[in-house]
């Protein structure tokens, strides 16, 4: 795991001298895919999701990549990709990958999300139970996906937030199998398919034919991603907590600077 020391940055970001040096090395990659997790990696979480924003410094080095010869970036994340669409602000060409990797949206045409009559009598029957958790607990939120539901907690206390996702978890389990759970900052999400952040990985690096890969996520769900990389990929764990990435930094502000120094090196 990468130090804490800190490298200076254009504006101010603590950025790990070790991963410095990685970005170095990965700006000479001949193409290179710069796949980024949204909320709690490029934008602070807000109470409202749908408020969600990348910072300005994020917006900048991200705009400064896009514009370096064989460089691409892209958006995975547990949102669904309207959602995504939204919140980064993506033109209709820039690729995204939602809902954990079971949405994609390459090169401006998204895939359909096709769910089998027993995927969708699962999926009707735990929407039913989280809406009756929802109407019984004012401030929690249910956010619909393709081929899941994800329940919100960040607006009620922390106690009251056990309580509601152990219930949650109990209501997915009482369906039987078929129903993948997955835990994350204030959120517990349900799944109908099993793809993560991982697969999303492994198909944009395909899809561009990137020889190396930069990914950067904040929670538990961006493992996956991380455990798809290879030796010559950086990962980057942004805040607290055990992570298969090569690299930490503290906050968006910081990854901010991290995308501000590629696009140095890269230009």
């Amino acid at each position: 795991m990468a130090g804490w020391s800190a490298a200076a940055a254009a504006d101010g970001g603590a950025v790990p001298v070790e991963l410095a040096d990685a970005l170095a090395g990965l700006a000479r990659a001949d193409s290179l895919l710069i796949a980024l997790d949204f909320d709690g990696t490029l934008a602070p979480f807000v109470d409202l999701p749908a408020e969600a924003r990348a910072t300005p410094q994020a917006k900048a080095a991200i705009r400064r990549l896009r514009a370096v010869p064989r460089t691409t970036v892209a958006y995975i994340s547990g949102r669904p990709v309207a959602s995504l669409a939204r919140v980064t602000e993506a033109q209709p060409a820039e690729l995204l990958v939602g809902s954990h990797g079971v949405e994609l949206r390459l090169d401006g045409a998204r895939t359909e999300v096709e769910l089998d009559p027993e995927e969708r009598r699962l999926l009707a029957a735990l929407d039913a139970e989280l809406a009756a958790i929802v109407q019984e607990n004012p401030g929690v939120h249910l956010e619909r996906k393709p081929a899941g539901l994800g329940l919100h907690t960040r607006l009620i206390p922390s106690a009251d937030a056990a309580a509601v996702i152990a219930e949650a978890r109990a209501a997915a389990e009482a369906l039987g199998t078929g129903i993948t759970a997955r835990g994350g900052k204030d959120i517990v999400e349900f799944a109908v398919r099993g793809a993560t952040k991982g697969d999303g990985v492994r198909r944009l690096r395909e899809h561009v034919g990137a020889s190396a890969v930069l990914f950067a996520g904040d929670d538990v769900t961006d493992e996956d991603g991380f455990l798809a990389l290879e030796p010559r990929d950086v990962g980057i764990k942004v805040g607290d907590g055990d992570t298969a990435a090569g690299y930490r930094v503290s906050d968006p502000l910081a990854l901010a600077a991290a995308l501000d120094i590629l696009a140095d090196l890269r230009t």
